[in-house]
């Protein structure tokens, strides 16, 4: 089983190259945004937790997001790996994912990270906004404010799979074809 997780900034084209990455490599792709509102929606046990706790106006606490991870890795079928999109965030996750997969004898397979230059980031959100209509997404405090949380976020990850040797880093500039292009020749040496 493969493992691969997905980094990038926001305007990257995570989302975009996620389906052909699925595709391609026949992967279940874990968002855990999407995952919090599947649980909620069929009423699992993590589900009502998870609403409870949003309800609340409260986080969802690392060990349930984690639970439903797990279970994803464990209840999915036909599939030859994961793509993980937005999990890990943190140092600490990134250590809980190291545990879980090693009790069944598996580990992260590769870091597939799209980079961007900051510059272009503030672009295409903005783009993004003007097609999509999301206002909050127009503004330049909140798009930088954006881009400081994903570089404090991230970075320390980042350097965690490049010590584990497991880092990709493609290059997120050109176009959607060029992009996965540089994509899959990396995950091809998977």
């Amino acid at each position: 089983m493969k493992y691969f997780i997905l980094f990038g900034p926001p305007g990257a084209g995570k989302g975009t190259q996620a389906t052909a990455m699925v595709e391609s490599y026949k992967l279940c792709h874990i968002s855990t945004g999407a995952l919090l509102r599947n649980e909620i929606a069929a009423g699992t046990e993590l589900g009502l937790k998870a609403k409870a706790l949003i309800d609340a106006g409260e986080l969802v606490p690392d060990e349930v997001v984690e639970g439903m991870i797990e279970s994803q890795f464990n209840t999915v079928k036909g599939v030859e790996g994961f793509l993980l999109d937005g999990f890990p965030r943190t140092i600490a996750q990134a250590e809980v994912l190291d545990k879980m997969l090693a009790k069944k004898g598996e580990a992260v397979t590769s870091c597939v990270s799209i980079m961007i230059p900051d510059a272009m980031i503030m672009e295409r959100i903005k783009h993004r906004a003007t097609i999509e209509g999301r206002a909050d997404d127009a503004k330049e405090e909140t798009i930088n404010n954006r881009i400081k949380t994903y570089h404090e976020k991230t970075e320390p990850l980042v350097e965690y799979y490049k010590k584990a040797g497991k880092y990709n880093e493609i290059d997120g500039v050109g176009t959607i074809d060029e992009v996965r292009t540089r994509i899959f020749a990396t995950m091809d040496k998977f």
